[in-house]
């Protein structure tokens, strides 16, 4: 039975996905008079519904027909559904369906839990038809113009034919930030790009790319990123969100087989709040103030590949004077012993330790030097951004 702490699991191979011929229902109750009520009532109204009475089959059906809304019933034997949302949120597949819950559970405690495990609202039993019917309405609604505005982004982002070349974001142009920058292009068009974003009044949006080759335009690229990112690193919406979002474009607009790992922190000063979501990319150091430096481990799929993709995302509570670092494996790649970054991440601990006197404008420099000196061929793009509370 699957767990809060187990880590990322792929989809299982032995279930083949069909694609629903309209829109497509689950229901999940252990009660079959339940079932039996909802199902009528939304077969009615166009709806195709599939039905589970326990939890097992429930993750079954998901995998295997991608119903667009799933209506599932908390307290069930066995599997409960706080257990199937997890199943449900860490497979790829599943993990955006919208999830209404069943409950006759009318405690707080009950529903916090369920929203944070990413159910989109929640019904108190004994419910009425009319009411369920108004929500998936409701929630079907949300989900298409979700998908409507990730197709309109995307096409608006394919009519830009030769873009030029962005100007990167300096200390000096958004100094609120407090962030130093490296930057460094092996070849003329760079495959690394960072960017800092000002979401509102003391909150950032740091991020850090690495694209998949050198034969796309840069200006192009870098463009695309910065209009995404703008686009969707709001308030509304937390950092993995905003990723995703990002990602559902860039698989609508980058050629076949082209792809980007990335790191992004949302920094929110006020409430001392600092989020990092991975995509695929080198783990970022965690310098505080009062500890040793070390490096925040993460799992994440990298963007413009698939739809479906999961990041994790982690929230730090950090000090005034804490200092993180994002970078691209060009900097802990050496060309002299072949390392890659998951062995190689580990040299910048000692790197971002040496430089935790120097102001945060100079340390990426200092950085690079430790660990790039003379003598090691530099062989990819490098950028390190730091960061400092």
């Amino acid at each position: 039975m699957p767990s809060d702490t187990e880590p990322l699991m792929p989809d299982l191979q032995d279930v083949q996905a069909t694609e629903p011929k309209g829109l497509t229902l689950l229901v999940v109750d252990d009660s079959p008079i339940n079932v039996r009520l909802l199902a009528t009532a939304l077969s009615k109204e166009g709806y195709e519904v599939l039905t589970a009475e326990n939890g097992p089959l429930a993750r079954e059906l998901a995998l295997k027909h991608r119903p667009n809304l799933i209506l599932l019933d908390i307290m069930m034997p066995g599997e409960d559904g706080f257990t199937v949302i997890r199943f449900l949120k860490k497979h790829t597949a599943t993990a955006s369906i919208p999830v209404i819950f069943l409950t006759g559970v009318s405690e707080i405690e009950s529903k916090i839990e369920g929203f944070d495990l990413g159910a989109v609202d929640y019904v108190i039993k004994p419910f009425h038809p009319m009411e369920v019917l108004a929500r998936v309405r409701l929630h079907l609604k949300l989900s298409i113009a979700t998908n409507s505005l990730i197709a309109s982004q995307a096409q608006k982002l394919r009519q830009i034919r030769k873009a030029q070349t962005s100007l990167l974001v300096t200390p000096e142009t958004l100094p609120e930030a407090r962030f130093g920058t490296f930057y460094e292009s092996l070849q003329e068009a760079g495959g690394d790009f960072y960017d800092v974003i000002s979401i509102c009044k003391d909150i950032h949006g740091y991020f850090v790319a690495d694209f998949s080759g050198h034969d796309i335009s840069t200006g192009y690229l870098t463009s695309a990123i910065k209009a995404l990112l703008k686009q969707n690193c709001t308030p509304i919406y937390q950092p993995g969100e905003s990723m995703k979002l990002i990602n559902d474009v860039l698989v609508e607009i980058l050629p076949e087989g082209k792809y980007l790992t990335a790191a992004y922190a949302h920094l929110n000063r006020k409430t001392l709040k600092l989020t990092l979501v991975n995509a695929g990319h080198p783990p970022a150091v965690y310098v505080p103030v009062d500890g040793p430096a070390r490096l925040i481990r993460m799992d994440g799929d990298i963007l413009g590949i698939f739809r479906d993709v999961i990041f994790e995302a982690r929230t730090l509570s950090v000090k005034p004077g804490d200092r993180i670092y994002l970078y691209s494996d060009g900097l802990v790649e050496s060309g002299l012993d072949r390392s890659v970054w998951p062995q190689a991440a580990e040299r910048m601990i000692s790197a971002c330790e040496a430089v935790r006197r120097q102001p945060i404008q100079a340390a990426p420099l200092r950085i690079r030097n430790i660990l790039l000196p003379p003598e090691v061929p530099v062989e990819d793009d490098i950028v390190i951004l730091s960061i400092e509370i």
